[in-house]
């Protein structure tokens, strides 16, 4: 299957080129040809198959030009080595926790896909790859993680400085190797910028290969289907449609869901929750789409004024304002009505919730309001402990250091102080 700019001012491009490019050259976003949904026997007997099973036949379509069904199959099996759970908090309202993989963030599944696929593509290479990306929590981490000792690719991941909390910040800074942390003194939208800059500037591109492990990058984006996939399978039983909400900052994570829609699953309905950070949620009140500034809330990881994924979501409905209306609600909550919330859960159910799944939960509670017969889904996106300072001070519980965050705690931060986009350039042509 090819890939085209949903600019539409350049070729197309094959699965294995869109990911090594990252983006167009007419700095648009790469779109698959085609989305075709999958047979309804696979969501009736959807219960029977394993996670591998449903990963395969979900994503099989966008990549078999370019990687066999063998290799597909063990890279399925080295991302998806760990559990999905959909954890039940109230009668109707479950959360599917994303948290159980090695840096404890729903990004890795994305990562862990795309450092496997490039890795098969550059095999045998004597060129190398440098993945550039930007970071506003989670993302760092995960890429990191999944890159770390993959040959024939260097990553550099930019990160805010201040915004970002010091577990998000040790799981990009302590790890070496072919993985370097630059602290951007800026937000992260300036960060975004400069990777987004650094993807049109000809000199540098002619010096060295560059490809972005951000939700722009079609393997980062496309597996995130999987785990609404696993959802549905679990949630099936209940009889009732399903409703996801999920805690959204660049919208990678919610398109991706409506992905999973197109090939097919059964969903009544999605909810975009964000925090103060109200870009969508503004769109959805008004059509007219107004990026803004990005402001910094507990939820740091949504911390985002122009989310790169939603002219993602804009194509998958052709552009029809009525049509992702009746599909999508979006609502904003601030830092208050989050610790709010996170209260409300431990206190009722003793469940803890990190800020942004404490999002994703007023989501579906605001669009419950008007819809009570319907079973939702919030997604946890992270571990509450990658979040310990806003926890601790939100609910009288002392939270437990799991394995993998404590030993990066153990180890010293490494970064590059940066503040423009010309000192992002003089690094990497001074590599």
């Amino acid at each position: 299957m090819n890939f085209y700019s949903l600019h539409k001012q350049a070729p197309e491009a094959s699965f294995k080129d869109a990911v090594i490019k990252g983006i167009a050259p007419d700095r648009g976003l790469y779109f698959p040809e085609s989305i075709t949904p999958l047979p309804s026997s696979f969501f009736e007997n959807i219960e029977e198959l394993s996670n591998q099973e449903i990963a395969f036949n979900a994503i099989h379509q966008f990549v078999s030009d370019d990687i066999p069904n063998e290799k597909l199959k063990e890279i399925l099996g080295n991302v998806l080595d760990f559990e999905f759970p959909v954890v039940e908090i109230e009668e109707n309202v479950a959360t599917l926790e994303l948290f159980h993989g090695p840096t404890m963030a729903f990004k890795d599944v994305g990562a862990r896909f795309m450092a496997n696929c490039l890795g098969y593509f550059f095999e045998g290479e004597t060129k190398e790859v440098t993945v550039l990306v930007a970071t506003s929590g989670d993302t760092g981490g995960a890429v990191a993680n999944g890159f770390l000792g993959v040959e024939g690719v260097k990553v550099v991941i930019l990160y805010p400085s201040g915004k970002v909390s010091d577990i998000q910040e040790r799981q990009l800074t302590t790890l070496g190797q072919n993985i370097t942390a630059l602290e951007v003194d800026g937000t992260f939208d300036d960060c975004q910028k400069m990777v987004k800059t650094a993807f049109l500037d000809d000199e540098l591109l002619s010096k060295m290969q560059l490809t972005s492990a951000n939700s722009i990058n079609v393997a980062r984006w496309l597996p995130q289907l999987f785990y609404f996939l696993f959802a549905y399978k679990q949630a099936k039983s209940v009889s009732k449609e399903i409703v996801f909400s999920v805690p959204s900052g660049n919208f990678g994570n919610i398109c991706a869901g409506m992905v999973a829609q197109k090939l097919g699953m059964p969903v009544k309905h999605f909810v975009a929750a964000t925090n103060v950070n109200d870009t969508v949620p503004d769109f959805m009140k008004t059509g007219e789409y107004r990026p803004k500034p990005s402001t910094a809330t507990i939820s740091n990881a949504m911390d985002v004024g122009d989310p790169s994924n939603f002219i993602r979501i804009r194509h998958l409905f052709q552009d029809n304002f009525e049509a992702l209306s009746e599909n999508l609600s979006s609502f904003t909550f601030s830092d208050e009505e989050t610790r709010d919330a996170m209260k409300a859960i431990y206190s009722d159910s003793k469940y803890i919730a990190d800020p942004h799944g404490a999002i994703g939960y007023l989501g579906l509670k605001k669009y419950y309001e008007t819809h009570r017969e319907t079973y939702g889904i919030f997604l946890e996106t992270a571990h509450p402990v990658k979040f310990l300072d806003v926890v601790e001070k939100t609910i009288p519980e002392k939270l437990s250091i799991p394995g993998q965050i404590q030993k990066v705690l153990d180890k010293e931060k490494k970064s590059i102080r940066i503040k423009t986009y010309d000192d992002l350039k003089t690094f990497l042509m001074n590599r």
